[in-house]
């Protein structure tokens, strides 16, 4: 019974639907300071907030990270992310009226690098599958695309 009343106040069991308010609130603020206030020059390239989960009691936040680029970017943006933290946890603290603001922990989101290669990877087998077209005619008509000659 109390899973029931968990489901029908929350929509899903532990995750009310004010932390998921809160994540993309915070996804969407630390976005923008990352783009307009923070000049970490570690921090120049591509980087995406892609996710960020708090905690039950809205203490803890974690935030993912999509950064473009190859190991050593990705390590020196998370790197500059972690230096930012205070900053960035001080102008939330200014921004929203939260009673605690959360302390934020950074994570790469290897998603969608992992989603690109399963797409690769997708395409090259589709890529295996398709018929290979005739040569100057010397192969049959009787391919997947043309129906079998009738005998009769």
């Amino acid at each position: 019974m109390l899973s029931l009343s968990c489901t029908l106040l929350f929509g899903k069991c532990g995750m009310p639907r004010r932390n998921d308010r809160v994540n993309e609130v915070l996804r969407h603020e630390i976005s923008q300071l990352l783009a307009r206030q923070i000049k970490d020059p570690r921090l120049s390239g591509v980087i995406t907030i892609t996710q960020v989960k708090t905690s039950g009691d809205l203490r803890l936040a974690q935030v993912f990270l999509s950064v473009m680029g190859d190991s050593e970017a990705k390590r020196s943006a998370l790197e500059g992310m972690q230096s930012a933290a205070k900053f960035l946890r001080r102008e939330l603290g200014q921004r929203l009226t939260l009673r605690h603001t959360p302390f934020l922990t950074f994570v790469l989101d290897e998603s969608i690098e992992e989603a690109d290669h399963l797409l690769r990877i997708i395409d090259h087998l589709q890529e295996d599958q398709l018929p290979h077209s005739p040569s100057d005619g010397d192969e049959d008509d009787t391919g997947p695309l043309t129906s079998p000659p009738h005998s009769g």
